[in-house]
């Protein structure tokens, strides 16, 4: 710790655990007295080059001044930060405050020269970038805005550490050495630096534990069962590509195996290196494996075992140490208590999880919170026999159990780049940075489809095990601005899977004009409504009449996909008996022929499962071609894990499903069926797909495995993974047994379709020449000096406002009946009277405002009425108001919220729109096309548009003033709260008529700061 003759206290707010550029993790701290030997340690361990490009001179040991000097620091004119691991330093950063002339000074001097030394075999991590984003962040904090660095010129990798970081930089040169200068704000440069390394870094991480070389499961019991050697079994089973090995202590000393695989007592005995440990040993044991591991050189872990946050505050604070631990030793964490991790790809095949088959291959990439849902969803996705599901696999799946470390954020970084996840789906139960989930969601979606289900919707509490920082914002807007990001929200795993397959296999439809077609009047029917239902626009149902025969679908499928005013087409169907009706196959051929011919529209199926009808798309699935059999359960294992003698410890939360039980497993959600062995339709049940016939004898096969098979998909898929870039007639055609569910997806792809096309031109945020920036900031810092946070008053809000071009109508009050008549001499009649007291204000309804009040006489019995209605003028609080014109009474609101950032909502004033919700969100900063698009999002939105003969409102105006007060939040995040309410909104024109506003220092943003990992 530093003596008592330094200026600050040890600044623990500094320390921080970072992901490097290789997906390793570091510990980022200050350096102290203690430090002596470490320092001392770490320079022996650097090259002679590198010390002389620190300090441009052959240094090859530190001298005791040296390490008194680089260990004493103040933390203001004079601070050093270490990057350790495993408790050394392999890297330091360090900055002294500087006069003009270079001389060493103290505070209001803002400038300080910087200088960063790297171990030799840690340089090209990022560990100096790294350090940099923490000491630029330290200097800010304690006044610095530039930093100065000299370099020799032979030091590329630092000068390029400086001109890479985005800062506003100035470069000279001078006596051999380069001089550069940068100021610290952040700039969009900077700040895009930040996010690309960000991206690098946790894709990076994720990709280590997801693509491992090499495996090893410790906690492999010597008798079958348990899940230590469940999941060694499910490894093996899958066939993974790399070295495995079996941990357990109670195994012989001298080598052996188990199962065929080899077996050891510690990580410690195995040769090679081991890239991932699955860890199923009970919780109490877990540290001992942690330090074997980090000793070892594991990259990662998967921690299966139990007894954490999900136990109560003495198992969180066991994560907390768990997680602390590991990142000690540079390894990230999935789990505690998480069902485990897949990968399909060829190259990998890692079914390091509970589940006792390996999912299918495809093109869809799962992650879940929850152990019991991510059992729900790989079931769905895995089961046999007449479905969608049974067609469309999982590149990969991540069930992130207490997600102390891994998060979705993370697991989205890795997504976005890879090529085998064409569709990303996720089951969320809380957003631990929504700030930063949705940055990343906006980036994801951009390029392909996220679909979210969100659990522990209105509980209002995390559930145990997640460290989430807490939200103002109800749910409603949380989706909303979910939405805004291009996210697909849903509410059940039943739309998760119905959306997420659609979006898989079919292209996104250019609109929301919707033909349909089949042998069903009344099916057609029910889709139609259904339609009008979800906003599309259906063209009326073609009905074909149960004798329809295969030939008759095709014919009437290509006319529809070949219609110029159709986007998409249902086609709906039941079982028919008659010798001219399409039999199954033949019906699958056709419509998949026709869909084929236009590959640039989405075609979907509904069908009733009456008679045989799922079971014989079934058949029809099972005698297509096939080039590799489906891997099926190991002979003899258990379907579902139990802890064995071993000791392993139990994975899952309590009352979660288990894997391998028919049906598949609850998840506890109202509503949503529980299939078992009956073939009949149930909402539960997964869609289905439309299969080929199986080709006639000495037809040609399948071509290799560098396209996508050219039919629909089997039930038991040929390729394990089809590489991006397939042919378009390999699309398999989703089925659905209600109409409803096919439209739903449908509706969500539409919507998703017109977000990618709104999303390629986001629009800007206007400049307006009447803003007074600096008055306004002038103004809030006068009223903050006042106190830390207040409301301002009516005349501080109209003179705030009104620097940002917002003018609210004078209002003067009236306490006495007197004083009511000489406001509105001053004012001019008409006027209005008002009541504000917090029960009346803004409530019409309740008979608080009277309007139009042309004279004294009119004005004085409105006083009375009031005042013998409601009581005494100081509990009314009236105040006298001009009349403005009339038009739709409006509300602006915008909040910071502590986790979500800025949010802009808008919607009708009014007691009606309360009730309904009916509000619409956005966050800040808006855009044009966001002011836009927000008014039009209500439901209530045609009352501003002419709705019944009205004169449609002046909707320029109204957009307008939504930008100004995006800007002003934007602009001074010390302004919490605006209310803006009523906002009359008249044909020409608006009126603002009450106005509230709110100061205080802003929360603090993270997204700002320098890279950091949630702090344990």
């Amino acid at each position: 710790m530093q003596t008592s003759s330094d200026r600050h206290e040890y600044p623990a707010h500094w320390e921080a655990d970072v992901v490097l550029r290789d997906g390793g993790t570091a510990r980022v701290r200050p350096i102290t007295v203690d430090d002596a030997e470490r320092l001392v340690s770490f320079y022996e361990q650097v090259s002679d080059e590198s010390k002389y490009y620190r300090f441009f001179a052959p240094y090859p040991r530190l001298s005791a001044k040296d390490v008194h000097r680089f260990t004493h620091h103040d933390f203001v004119d004079r601070v050093g930060l270490a990057a350790t691991i495993g408790g050394e330093f392999i890297a330091t950063v360090r900055y002294d405050r500087i006069g003009a002339g270079g001389t060493p000074a103290s505070a209001p001097a803002d400038e300080a020269e910087v200088a960063f030394l790297v171990q030799d075999a840690h340089q090209g991590r990022g560990v100096a970038s790294a350090l940099l984003e923490h000491i630029a962040a330290v200097a800010r904090e304690r006044g610095i805005r530039r930093f100065a660095a000299e370099v020799l010129p032979a030091n590329t990798k630092m000068i390029k550490v400086f001109m890479d970081a985005g800062y506003t930089q100035k470069r000279s040169f001078e006596d051999g050495v380069v001089r550069l200068e940068f100021g610290l704000e952040p700039t969009d440069r900077s700040l895009a630096v930040q996010y690309a390394r960000e991206h690098r870094a946790e894709a990076r991480s994720v990709q280590r534990l997801l693509q491992p070389g090499s495996v090893a499961v410790i906690g492999t019991g010597r008798t079958p069962g348990g899940v230590g050697r469940s999941i060694l079994g499910n490894i093996r089973d899958a066939g993974y590509a790399g070295p495995l090995y079996a941990v357990n202590k109670a195994f012989p000393e001298h080598g052996t195996e188990l199962d065929g695989v080899p077996a050891c007592r510690s990580v410690r005995d195995i040769d090679g290196p081991v890239d991932l440990a699955v860890v199923t040993v009970p919780a109490e044991h877990v540290p001992e494996v942690v330090t074997e591991c980090g000793e070892h050189g594991v990259q990662g872990l998967v921690v299966v075992s139990a007894g954490y946050a999900d136990s109560g505050p003495e198992g969180r604070e066991r994560q907390r140490a768990l997680v602390r631990h590991a990142r000690t030793y540079g390894m990230r964490i999935i789990g505690p208590n998480a069902f485990g991790i897949v990968n399909t790809s060829p190259g990998v095949r890692l079914n390091a999880s509970l589940a006792p088959e390996m999912p299918r291959p495809g093109r869809i990439g799962l992650f879940a919170q929850s152990g019991a849902i991510g059992i729900a969803l790989l079931s769905r996705l895995h089961r046999r026999g007449g479905g969608v599901t049974g067609v469309t696999g999982v590149s990969t799946f991540v069930s992130s159990g207490n997600r102390a470390d891994v998060s979705g954020n993370d697991v989205l970084q890795y997504w976005y780049d890879d090529p085998e996840t064409d569709v990303t789906l996720m089951y969320l139960e809380s957003i631990g940075n929504p700030r930063k989930f949705t940055r990343l969601a906006r980036r994801t979606a951009a390029v392909k489809p996220l679909v979210v289900v969100q659990g522990a919707r209105h509980g209002g509490v995390a559930p145990q095990g997640h460290a989430v920082r807490a939200t103002r914002l109800p749910h409603a807007t949380v989706s909303a601005l979910l939405r805004q990001a291009g996210v697909i929200r849903v509410d059940t795993i039943t739309d998760l899977v119905d959306a997420g397959l659609l979006l898989a296999r079919q292209p996104l439809p250019a609109g929301p004009r919707v033909a349909i077609l089949g042998n069903s009047e009344s099916l057609g029917l029910l889709t139609y409504d259904a339609c009008l239902s979800e906003g599309l626009r259906p063209h009326p149902p073609l009905d074909l009449t149960t004798a329809a025969s295969a030939d008759d679908f095709h014919r009437a499928l290509s006319r529809a996909l070949a219609d110029d005013t159709c986007d998409a087409v249902v086609v709906t169907a039941i079982p028919t008996v008659g010798e001219g009706s399409a039999g199954d196959a033949a019906l699958a051929e056709a419509l998949r022929s026709a869909a084929a011919a236009v590959p640039s529209k989405p075609v979907l199926v509904v069908h009733v499962e009456l008679g045989g009808l799922a079971q014989a798309l079934s058949a029809a699935a099972s005698t297509a071609p096939q080039a590799v059999p489906s891997a099926e359960p190991h002979p003899g294992r258990s379907a579902e894990p139990h802890p064995g003698p071993s000791g392993e410890a139990h994975p899952g939360r309590s009352g979660e499903a288990h894997p391998g039980r028919s049906g598949e497993a609850h998840p506890g959600r109202s509503g949503e069926a529980h299939p078992g062995p009956s073939a009949e339709a149930r909402p539960g049940r997964p869609a289905e797909p439309l299969t080929a016939p199986p080709p006639a004898a000495g037809a040609a096969q399948p071509a290799a495995p560098a396209q996508r098979p050219p039919t629909t998909a089997p039930a038991e898929p040929a390729e394990p993974a089809e590489p991006a870039g397939a042919p378009e007639d390999a699309r398999l055609i989703p089925a659905y047994p209600a109409a409803e569910r096919a439209v739903r997806a449908l509706a969500q792809a539409v919507a998703y379709a017109q977000w990618r096309r709104d999303a390629a031109d986001p629009g800007k945020v206007p400049e307006y020449e009447d803003i007074d920036e600096k008055g306004a900031a002038e103004l809030i810092a006068g009223h903050l000096a006042r106190g830390q946070g207040l409301t301002l008053g009516t005349q501080e809000t109209c003179d705030l406002l009104g620097r940002y071009g917002i003018h609210v109508h004078r209002a003067l009050p009236a306490p006495a009946p007197d004083d009511a008549v000489a406001a509105a001499r001053t004012i001019g009649y008409p006027v209005a009277l008002k009541a504000t007291a917090p029960h009346l204000r803004h409530r019409a309804d309740l008979g608080g405002v009277r309007l139009d009040l042309a004279d004294e006489e009119q004005l004085r019995r409105a006083y009375a009425e009031l005042t013998e209605l409601f009581g005494k003028p100081e509990e009314l609080r009236p105040v006298v108001q001009g009349m403005a014109p009339r038009g739709v009474d409006t509300v602006v609101r915008a909040v910071i919220d502590p986790a979500a950032g800025a949010v802009l909502s808008f919607g009708l004033a009014g007691a009606a729109t309360q009730l309904l919700g009916d509000m619409a969100h956005r966050l800040i900063p808006v855009t044009d096309r966001d002011a836009t698009s927000l008014i039009r999002s209500i439901r209530t939105a045609p009352l501003l548009f002419g709705w019944r003969g009205s004169a449609p409102v002046d909707s320029s105006a109204l957009e307008e003033s939504l930008l100004r007060v995006s800007r002003l939040v934007d602009d001074h995040p010390e302004v919490v709260a605006v209310t803006l309410e009523p906002v009359v909104v008249a044909p020409r024109g608006l009126s603002v008529l009450g106005a509230t506003v709110r100061l205080a220092p802003p929360p603090a943003r993270d997204d700002l700061g320098p890279r950091t990992l949630p702090a344990y």
